[in-house]
């Protein structure tokens, strides 16, 4: 019974965090009058897209959490990566800071990688699952600096 106290709240964190963070910036969503760098998917597909990686960033957690292997140092790695996360959107959409977005999502990148590497040394499916995670963020990154730069 434990176990499945501690898979529920490796899930629902990320993913009530993420819907909260869409919640509040869904007033202030300018990205269809924005102009797009080359290859920028419709917005509705980030919702899905965000929702997916925060279930896989659940699972992860979770992997290492029911297997006892969750300590400090992941723990300060994944909750800061976790913060960095919620308060992008934030940063590109409430405040419209878009160039400081760059830097934050570029930070956001760091963290991820680091979260990955320390991930690996515990469990390495929980480390693989948040690929797909650094490649959106790698993509995002990619449309953060493209729609700063034609929006200037």
């Amino acid at each position: 019974m434990k176990n499945k106290w501690v898979w529920i709240k490796s899930i629902l964190i990320p993913v009530l965090l993420g819907g909260i963070v869409g919640l509040i910036i869904m007033p202030f969503m300018d990205y269809n009058t924005l102009q797009k760098p080359p290859l920028s998917p419709p917005g509705f597909l980030f919702g899905i897209v965000w929702t997916l990686l925060y279930i896989l960033m659940g699972v992860s957690y979770g992997l290492l959490d029911t297997r006892g292997l969750v300590d400090t140092n992941i723990n300060r790695i994944y909750y800061a990566q976790l913060i960095v996360n919620i308060i992008w959107p934030i940063l590109f959409f409430v405040l419209k800071v878009r160039l400081f977005s760059c830097f934050w999502i570029i930070l956001l990148l760091i963290l991820i990688i680091a979260m990955i590497v320390a991930f690996n040394k515990k469990h390495k499916l929980a480390a693989y699952l948040q690929i797909p995670y650094l490649l959106w963020t790698l993509f995002a990154t990619y449309l953060n600096i493209g729609i700063y730069l034609l929006n200037k």
